[in-house]
């Protein structure tokens, strides 16, 4: 069974690398994952019993507490954190203005005591609180080699050498550090946060008795809801006004107002920008479009990149060889140099204060979090960061035809031969679930029985006792059935009875309005090639896509055949799918990355999918692609970035270029550059 728990005061990666250390090694969890940016703890257990050891664990690290998760989250005021820093700085500065006039030595060295008790208290007490948790159960060296104990043994080691003021400035740099650390990851946190605005607290409901006020998730489909100007839609629901006028911003990213009119479809989240208007709804409030956004979002951070993946791993092997690096340095050079350990004593604790890979641990996972904000501001939500590098090496598309390119909005536009056609195909797609059913929804007709689909082609039933066949020209074909094949670009739906053509219906979609646009700007975002698969007649298919940039129509396929196909479009490249039915889902499984349309896709596809579009827009696709091809560049920014600058330091602190407190500063000045630089993330995506 799988849990995501809320937490808050989890203020460091690091920590979040220890807190998940520890629950990697209680029995019967599997699958864990810390976030410290979204504040969440996502896993896999076994019993109740696991589960209250996990709870137990998470309560029990640091200050971490457990919150409930309709609570709003914590404003964070870091009020201690900057009353350390200024006992420690009032202590420090008459310490040094003393050191600089040469007086008496032990006040100055009390001095710089006191101010590293005032700022590094919590540093210390954490490395007291972590030996014993190191020990138990086996050795957990990331509980212990961390980086409070990094800095502990940098600032301890210069007061035993009598360079108290480098002790000090070591501690009150690093806990500055920490302060500005937190902060910016606390401002990336509120821009997700804000996602949680999207959400209604109440709606009008319209009854016999006239309007009450109550909860959204106490509305049921088929009520009637006042939407007054400003109001924000609190679930999805169709206009049942002649027309209105819809802020779609915090869904799409767009700043402009979309006109609809009676029978549109409104998806909460939005904002009634007009007058007061009424609609009914269509979803439960857990299964709108909102609900949707937060879920995906909130579970995004458990599906981590590789490049975070192996930032963990590479954290828990490198700290160890760090100290035992830095061990080398202070003990071997002096047996070569008459005993001078003095000397080499610094350059050791540089060499450990400048590997600190806060600045890696830190900056990936914030950068990948605030990619799938910002993709999630345009409503493209990412199941997971690990989507996002897929996303961005995509080079092929490929897509559904109806529902997905076309809007998949069906009505009845003709009917040809009997008219008995019509009622007869009413009874049997009643029982259907594809899009294409919606079209008869309205008409009169009679009860099918034994009704089964034939995969890819129609329906077969009986009517009055009577075998009825409803569906494409290759089902006619393959029951014998003589049928000439309709022009044009609708949609085809034949009828048959007792084995003899009764007639067709003529179905009517259109084209997106976006779809030409969003296919031109995927190219330019770097997709080679486009195509499309369909079931659909080629002629049929060639009609209604013409005038759009497909490079590829792949016509009248089989569900079975999509996959195979797919596969031979894929090649050696990267394919992108985009599709919104049931039978999309074996096509998403082969594909590298895929996409379901949310508001008009099926469950099973939005389930077997990588991204949703919430308002199946498809002009968020290409921003999609360039938000995925940022994040990946300023990830690996950060970790060029990161390592070269630590490798430089780390040569010059050898050669004695380094003193402690700019190993320090140089360290927290690389960590703070990087988190910088990973909030560029939040920038709108054109």
């Amino acid at each position: 069974m799988k849990k995501v728990i809320k937490i808050s005061n989890l203020d460091c990666a690091a920590c979040a690398a220890e807190l998940q250390e520890e629950l990697e090694g209680v029995k019967g969890l599997s699958d864990v994952s810390v976030d410290f940016v979204g504040q969440r703890v996502s896993l896999s257990y076994e019993g109740e019993e696991s589960l209250e050891k996990a709870i137990y664990t998470i309560s029990h690290f640091e200050e971490v507490e457990i919150i409930d998760g309709t609570a709003p989250a914590k404003e964070e005021r870091h009020l201690k954190e900057i009353v350390s820093i200024a006992i420690s700085l009032a202590f420090f500065i008459p310490a040094l203005v003393l050191q600089l006039l040469e007086q008496n030595e032990w006040v100055v060295f009390g001095l710089y005591l006191a101010s590293f008790a005032a700022a590094g208290w919590s540093v210390l007490w954490s490395v007291c609180k972590n030996i014993p948790k190191a020990f138990k159960g086996g050795f957990h060296g990331g509980l212990l080699l961390d980086e409070n104990l990094l800095m502990t043994v940098a600032a301890v080691g210069a007061f035993a050498i009598r360079e108290s003021m480098e002790g000090a400035i070591v501690m009150i740099l690093y806990q500055i550090g920490e302060l500005l650390q937190s902060i910016a990851v606390g401002s990336s946190r509120g821009a997700i946060t804000r996602l949680m605005e999207l959400k209604s607290d109440s709606a009008i409901r319209i009854t016999a008795e006239g309007q009450e006020e109550i909860s959204p998730e106490e509305l049921a489909i088929g009520d009637e809801i006042l939407l007054r100007k400003g109001d924000k839609i609190p679930v999805d629901c169709t206009l049942l006004s002649e027309e209105a006028s819809i802020d779609a911003k915090s869904m799409t990213g767009e700043a402009y107002l979309k006109e609809v009119s009676r029978g549109a479809e409104l998806l909460s989240g939005c904002v009634n920008a007009g007058g007061v208007v009424h609609a009914r709804v269509i979803r439960r409030a857990e299964e709108s479009a909102v609900a949707k956004i937060l879920e995906l979002v909130e579970n995004s951070a458990s599906q981590k990149a590789k490049p975070e993946k192996f930032i963990t791993k590479f954290a828990r092997i490198y700290t160890p060889v760090v100290v035992l690096l830095a061990l080398v340095i202070a003990l071997v050079p002096p047996l070569f140099q008459g005993y001078n350990f003095r000397e080499w004593l610094i350059p050791a604790l540089n060499f450990l204060v400048i590997s600190c890979p806060c600045a890696l641990i830190i900056s990936v996972p914030l950068t990948y979090f605030s990619g799938v904000g910002s993709l999630a501001r345009l409503g493209v939500l990412a199941k997971g960061a690990v989507y996002l590098d897929a996303l961005a090496g995509v080079k092929a598309a490929a897509f559904d035809k109806t529902g997905t390119l076309t809007e998949g909005r069906f009505t009845v536009a003709k009917v040809n031969g009997d008219e008995r056609a019509l009622s007869l195909a009413a009874s049997l797609e009643k029982n259907s679930s594809h899009p294409l059913a919606q079209a008869f929804r309205d008409v009169e007709c009679e009860n099918a029985t034994a009704c089964e689909e034939c995969a890819g082609m129609g329906l077969k039933g009986t009517v009055d006792g009577k075998a009825v066949l409803v569906g494409s020209l290759r089902l006619m074909r393959e029951n014998g059935i003589e049928a000439k094949e309709i022009g044009g670009s609708m949609l085809a739906v034949y009828v048959a009875e007792e084995g003899v053509l009764v007639g067709s219906v003529e179905i009517a979609d259109r084209l997106r309005p976006e779809a030409k646009d969003a296919l031109t700007a995927l190219k330019k975002a770097g997709v080679e090639k486009v195509a499309v698969l369909t079931g659909d007649t080629r002629v049929r298919a060639e009609e209604t896509l013409a005038g759009l940039p497909v490079d590829e129509i792949c016509a009248e396929l089989l569900p079975e055949q999509k996959p195979q196909r797919a596969a031979e479009l894929k090649g050696d490249k990267k394919l992108l799918y985009v599709g919104d039915g049931i039978n999309d889902t074996p096509v998403m499984a082969v594909s590298d990355v895929s996409v379901s349309m949310g508001g008009l896709g099926s469950d099973a596809a939005i389930e077997a999918s990588d991204f949703v579009l919430a308002t199946d827009n498809l002009s968020a696709l290409p921003k999609a692609i360039r938000g995925a091809k940022k994040t990946r560049k300023i990830v690996a920014e950060n970790i060029a970035f990161s390592i070269a600058v630590k490798v430089a330091l780390m040569v010059l602190s050898l050669f004695g270029f380094v003193p402690l407190w700019a190993a320090v500063l140089g360290d927290t000045g690389v960590m703070l550059l990087a988190v910088l630089n990973s909030m560029r993330m939040r920038r709108r995506i054109k």
